[in-house]
């Protein structure tokens, strides 16, 4: 037997404030998504935004269905329109907002695990990093300089 330590490095900002310029605007995005969020079930609302290398934002929001797996999260929505889209653009940014109707999220909300290896795809392809911020409502800011960070053990096409 041998034990493997797996480490994750993530920097973390106690306000939107202390970041650049760019990825508050980037945040800014974001919230405004979410706030076009369609949640009806979860109330719970979440928005995503994408900076591309050609400048161009991408933004995404969650949308939910009365057939809950029909739904699809907000970093997905995103990331999808952009590959459609700017199918050979590279994502260097990704930004992430959360917020709940039933309660205050003021913790930084991570994307979930089907995002992980979404956004897993979408840097393997462009075998480029994307930063990825993501928070709550308000307080703290997580900044990842790879989804590697979040999803340390990736399933990929190496192994298909």
């Amino acid at each position: 037997m041998k034990e493997v330590n797996i480490e994750t490095k993530l920097e973390v900002y106690d306000d939107i404030i202390e970041l650049p310029a760019d990825v508050q605007k980037l945040l800014a995005s974001a919230v405004e998504a979410r706030d076009n969020a369609y949640s009806p079930y979860s109330k719970f609302n979440v928005g995503a935004a994408l900076l591309l290398e050609n400048d161009e934002v991408i933004i995404g929001s969650n949308q939910e269905n009365a057939s809950y797996p029909s739904g699809l999260c907000a970093e997905r929505t995103a990331i999808y329109y952009a590959g459609a889209k700017y199918p050979n653009t590279k994502i260097l940014k990704m930004a992430i907002s959360a917020s709940s109707r039933n309660q205050i999220t003021d913790k930084p909300i991570p994307p979930c695990g089907a995002c992980r290896q979404s956004i897993a795809e979408y840097e393997i392809k462009q075998d480029q990093p994307i930063e990825i911020f993501f928070t709550g409502a308000k307080g703290k800011v997580v900044k990842s300089e790879s989804l590697v960070n979040l999803l340390p053990l990736l399933f990929d096409n190496s192994v298909l």
